[in-house]
């Protein structure tokens, strides 16, 4: 498989070297489960977030025909993260837009997701990692992804290493990510 044509599979190889056994790690937007899922066969234990019941449950489905017991689900918005976690995190995977084959009005939004992502920074243990996939072929995606680029560009560089990927001979606003790497 051709790794750099599909994000989905680009990300869990970026991921997999920041994996242990004993990594506790965070899956931001549950969606369908599979990220949730991959973090799940690649660490002690897994949280998975999602605004959507419907999220949550096709997440908790794909974990237990895999039986899985090492995660938490919450069907909360990721930015209130810092109501159920106070540990530190290896690994945060963030899919920001809206979940595939369901309702596309129901989007993260970026005032939500900046918290989120300012709340994970401080969670973030030293060399783990923030992988986040923007896909902003949509109004909301658009802005977000703006106002994310904006923000991470500003991280202090004696503390963070952030890395923007960025597919540029492709149409209708491929997928791009942005990785973070705590240094102190």
């Amino acid at each position: 498989m051709n790794i750099i044509s599909r994000t989905t599979e680009l990300d869990k190889h970026l991921i997999k070297p920041y994996l242990k056994k004993d990594s506790i790690t965070v899956d931001m937007t549950a969606g369908n489960g599979n990220d949730t899922l991959f973090l799940a066969l690649n660490s002690k234990k897994v949280y998975a977030f999602d605004i959507q019941q419907v999220a949550i449950e096709k997440t908790e489905e794909l974990l237990k025909e895999n039986c899985l017991d090492n995660y938490e689900l919450i069907c909360d918005c990721h930015s209130k993260i810092d109501n159920y976690i106070n540990e530190s995190i290896d690994v945060f995977i963030f899919n920001f837009g809206y979940l595939p084959k369901a309702d596309k009005i129901i989007t993260t939004i970026a005032e939500t997701s900046l918290k989120a992502l300012e709340k994970t920074l401080e969670l973030l243990k030293i060399n783990g990692l923030i992988c986040m996939t923007l896909y902003h072929g949509h109004k909301n995606g658009e802005i977000e992804r703006r106002e994310i680029l904006s923000y991470v560009e500003k991280l202090d560089f004696s503390k963070y290493y952030v890395l923007y990927i960025m597919p540029i001979n492709q149409k209708n606003c491929p997928p791009e990510m942005v990785l973070i790497t705590k240094r102190k």
